[in-house]
């Protein structure tokens, strides 16, 4: 029976394991910087297992900055933090599957490594475009305080990781590749084999953008880079060129697995099509016969309805032989023209073309949006005048959505902002039933004092993205309402969507003794009856960590039962039992044995002595017929 750690994954390790696995002979013992006997890698080892295949010429191709080693440790390094439900910020939380995350989204990214690995299949972001102004995440660069006296502070409530990035630093590019290097690293492990990234972005960061996803995604699994028209007026007063575009860039997990949908036909695309011969098949367009070249059988007279002849000229060819060509008439797939006389087209019916359409790299405001019109959807909802510089529409959005997510597939948005990712999601949903699921994570930023949002009572960004998705939500609840009080007799009711959302806020560890070394295990009494779980935390919080811990979405339904007089908290019908009682009966875990449940977790303090953890290892082998093939199912926190 284990304690559990409550920690977030150590990359390094998982690393050096990974190699061990392949190479057990690279791996060996060392020093690691604090002085401890750890297991490394011996590189002179794994060189010559790669042969010539490792590069130690100092000049090869790599794309690199200032602070690229600090990204990487940024992205391995564990943290000893948690995320905290908050039940009263948010909306149906005992039905709801979607999420909203407060905290920086590079500690939240790392907490949901477990429980959200391999599991979603579209990520959108529209993280800071390095203007100047708009970059709040800071993250140790290590950096000296004189390199950042000139920076204008912006802090949360622990007085950390908000920063705006001047183009007045030295390392204007280089402190936001260390940003985003570390984010994008831990978003890729999200990600479904068969997922895509979207990443909104401008000129002024696209060229670094592109090299960190080629490196972190791989250069085979890029699939476009879009341009998508966010205004739609020449502005005639720009200096040199009116800038009217911005970029999306698209990346795949794995370009094998990927697929990008058909989007609808357009009425333009169907309207070419007519039936004016009232063909049977149905409506139809006409194209040509003809091709360019010489072919031995592509040449011979093709006779009319009227008895005209036609034949093509010496330098190209028919493009079916005189056989086809003939079957093809008799079955009425040949058009001669109204009179019968024209020369011959061959009839393509709308039933039998591609049912939808290839999206294009070039997305136009009339189609996707633009920036006025993402500025008008956040105003229509607020009574006050809510104010987002570089707001994305929602029908952009949309289209990211369009062609990638199945119904039932998950989305996540760690850049959330002003939540139209949220938006989009449950408006799409409502129209055509679906059940997709959002998973927003957004750092809260103070709004400005001065701003109309903060005067109305929303102090941070966060306060402004929940409110956004509480009323977009009920206003698409009513819309259904109203679409099925008008429906024709006899057709389906359209299904309201899931417009709720937990909240959850990350915080330090809920455990005062966060993890236990080798050496500390040895030290320490383990069946201390003092409880190492901090004071100020419900049952809740630590029901979360602990699904965090063992790897199960923060989204799932749960429920409180009460066996006797002791409390148990039931996640999805036994994925996972937890009894957080200080003292615990024979009865009850034989109870507990009984229903089989996946992992089982108890309180360390409620064992008395290693007798009593023993004897709840026996009962459940005589009560859990699972247990002998799942040893590890239950743990002590």
């Amino acid at each position: 029976m284990e304690k559990m750690k409550m920690q977030t994954k150590d990359l390094i390790e998982e690393n050096i394991e990974t190699l061990k696995n392949m190479f057990s002979e690279v791996v060996t013992e060392g020093r690691d910087p604090e002085g401890k006997i750890r297991e490394v890698i011996d590189f002179e080892r794994l060189k010559e297992i790669l042969g010539d295949e490792i590069s130690t010429s100092p000049e090869h191709y790599e794309f690199t900055w200032v602070g690229k080693r600090d990204a990487r440790r940024l992205a391995a390094t564990p943290i000893n933090k948690t995320l905290r439900p908050c039940v009263e910020e948010s909306k149906d939380w005992d039905t709801t599957e979607n999420l909203y995350i407060e905290g920086d989204n590079l500690d939240v990214l790392k907490l949901l490594q477990e429980s959200y690995l391999g599991k979603v299949k579209m990520i959108y972001i529209d993280p800071p475009y390095n203007t100047g102004k708009d970059f709040v995440y800071r993250d140790n660069f290590h950096q000296s305080q004189e390199d950042w006296k000139e920076q204008t502070t912006l802090v949360d409530d622990e007085n950390n990781r908000l920063e705006v990035n001047p183009d007045s630093s030295g390392r204007f590019h280089s402190d936001w590749c260390t940003m985003m290097y570390p984010r994008l690293r831990l978003a890729k492990n999200l990600l479904r084999d068969d997922g895509v990234i979207f990443i909104s972005i401008d000129d002024g960061e696209v060229a670094n953008i592109r090299k960190l996803c080629d490196e972190i995604f791989s250069e085979e699994n890029f699939l476009a880079q879009i341009v998508w028209q966010k205004i739609h007026s020449t502005k005639n007063d720009a200096k040199f060129y009116s800038n009217t575009h911005e970029y999306i860039i698209c990346y795949s997990k794995n370009i094998e697995r990927a697929s990008i949908r058909l989007l609808p036909r357009t009425e333009s695309m169907d309207s070419r099509f007519k039936n004016p011969d009232n063909d049977l098949r149905g409506s139809w367009s006409s194209g040509d016969l003809v091709a360019n070249g010489i072919r031995s059988t592509g040449h011979y007279d093709v006779t009319g309805p009227t008895g005209l002849q036609f034949n093509v000229p010496t330098d190209k060819h028919w493009v079916y032989s005189k056989d086809n060509m003939m079957n093809l008439i008799d079955e009425g797939r040949i058009w001669f023209g109204k009179n019968g006389d024209a020369f011959p087209r061959l009839k393509r019916y709308l039933s039998e073309v591609q049912q939808g359409r290839k999206a294009d790299t070039l997305w136009l405001a009339s189609e996707v949006g633009h920036n006025q019109e993402s500025k008008r959807e956040i105003k229509s909802l607020f009574d006050c005048n809510v104010v987002f510089d570089t707001p994305k529409p929602v029908r952009l959005i949309r289209r990211c959505i369009d062609v990638t997510l199945s119904d039932n597939d998950v989305i996540l948005d760690f850049f959330s902002g002003s939540a139209t990712t949220a938006h989009s999601v449950m408006q799409l949903n409502a129209e055509d039933g679906g059940n997709r699921k959002f998973i927003m994570v957004q750092v809260p930023e103070k709004c400005d004092e001065k701003s109309e949002a903060y005067k109305e009572g929303y102090p941070t960004i966060c306060e402004i993205g929940k409110e956004r998705i509480r009323r977009a939500g009920e206003k698409i609840k009513k819309e259904v309402e109203q679409d099925n009080t008008q429906l024709d007799l006899g057709a389906e009711p359209k299904k309201t969507p899931d417009i709720g959302f937990r909240v959850l806020k990350i915080d330090s560890s809920n455990m005062n003794d966060v993890y236990y070394g080798a050496a500390e295990l040895e030290q320490q009494d383990l069946f201390d009856s003092e409880s190492n779980i901090k004071s100020d935390r419900t049952e809740l919080d630590i029901l979360f960590g602990i699904m965090l811990d063992w790897g199960l979405p923060l989204s799932l339904p749960y429920k409180k039962e009460m066996i006797g007089n002791t409390v148990i908290h039931n996640v999805e019908e036994g994925a996972l039992i937890a009894c957080f009682s200080d003292a615990i009966s024979e009865e009850v875990v034989i109870a507990i044995a009984k229903r089989q449940a996946t992992k089982v977790v108890f309180k360390d303090s409620c064992f008395s002595s290693s007798v009593d953890r023993i004897n709840v290892e026996q009962l459940f082998k005589h009560y859990d017929p699972t247990f002998a093939s799942n040893s590890d199912k239950i743990r002590v926190i």
